[in-house]
């Protein structure tokens, strides 16, 4: 896969000097390089960080080949049930559970939405967020020292 997409970036050499190297670019990005996982999560994030790096080259369409690869990579190597997951945690609310366990669901869920709790300021943020507004308004004049 690397190998091929390096192939792509290369071209014939014949370029004009004034047109910019979008995939010199890429790689000054260091993307990382997909081996195999068995976990949808790993599969998940490496096609994020190469999407993420392929808007800092600022890439037009065309030069994403990773946008008809990429449907078909997320589709084998994560299950929609696990985006499901996600979506889920992120729609979290406290509704009728009581604190301990919406914090013991959020606990579980978040593990499906790794980036979106990889800083305890975040994961503090998507939990108060979920809970009932009374629970909400009192925690507001509080700081936490960690979740």
């Amino acid at each position: 896969m690397a190998q091929n997409m390096q192939n792509i970036g290369q071209g014939n050499g014949n370029a004009p000097p004034h047109v910019r190297d979008k995939w010199g670019e890429f790689l000054k990005g260091h993307p990382p390089v997909f081996k195999h996982s068995t976990d949808p999560l790993q599969a998940d994030d490496w096609l994020r960080a190469i999407e993420r790096q392929l808007e800092i080259a600022q890439c037009d369409d065309k030069e994403k080949v990773l946008y008809a690869f990429g449907y078909a990579f997320r589709s084998h190597h994560v299950p929609a049930g696990l985006m499901k997951l996600k979506k889920e945690f992120l729609a979290l609310k406290q509704g009728s559970m009581t604190v301990a366990e919406y914090r013991d669901k959020f606990i579980q869920l978040s593990r499906y939405a790794p980036t979106e709790v990889d800083e305890d300021e975040k994961r503090q943020e998507l939990f108060m967020e979920g809970l009932n507004d009374g629970l909400q308004y009192q925690s507001l004049s509080h700081t936490f020292a960690s979740f």
